[in-house]
């Protein structure tokens, strides 16, 4: 039959082990130091077109009358498929889409809000996404929005960017958006 081990042994164990545990952690290069961030900082254009012939990017599917709802009313919500170039003209190299959903979110009908995808299919980034999530106040001159996820060159991106609106045609729902990224990744 095996004895039980005694006081001593036991106290001896604790502090041997905590010992060798305290060295493990404090001694560096034990371990492997955190892998560096690097800062990405990009500049797109996103053309939001909710009217024109054939070139229509983004509609309406529900709203208070239903599809026929315009984005500028409250509760409003949009699909969006636009096209993302690396310049400000419709003729631009395309280098993405930003696809997603944009939510009327204020009762005056100002501002909406957005969750969507750049993803890109063109250029240095091909096959990366960023996930962009925020409120746009469209009467604004800059808004700041959140950098959320990301995939590819992206992966375990945080950041945030600043939208300026280059050019909007309210009358018609045109609008071209300029999008100034900021994000850390591995």
């Amino acid at each position: 039959m095996a004895t039980p081990l005694n006081l001593t042994s036991n106290v001896f164990f604790f502090i041997f082990t905590a010992a060798l545990l305290y060295i493990a952690y404090t001694i560096p290069g034990l371990h492997p130091p955190p892998a560096p961030h690097r800062q990405t900082s990009l500049v797109f254009y996103v053309h939001d077109y909710f009217s024109g012939e054939g070139d229509a990017t983004a509609t309406t599917v529900a709203g208070s009358s239903g599809a026929a709802s315009s984005i500028l009313q409250f509760g409003t919500i949009a699909a969006v498929d636009d096209p993302v170039t690396e310049g400000p003209s419709p003729e631009s190299r395309e280098i993405g889409r930003a696809q997603g959903i944009y939510v009327n979110s204020q009762l005056n009908g100002k501002a909406l809000h957005m969750v969507f995808s750049v993803i890109f299919t063109d250029g240095e980034y091909k096959g990366s996404t960023l996930e962009i999530q925020g409120a746009d106040v469209f009467g604004m001159k800059e808004r700041e929005f959140s950098v959320v996820s990301g995939t590819g060159y992206f992966r375990f991106v945080k950041g945030y960017g600043v939208m300026e609106t280059e050019f909007m045609d309210l009358a018609n729902l045109r609008g071209i958006l300029k999008l100034n990224v900021t994000v850390k990744h591995y």
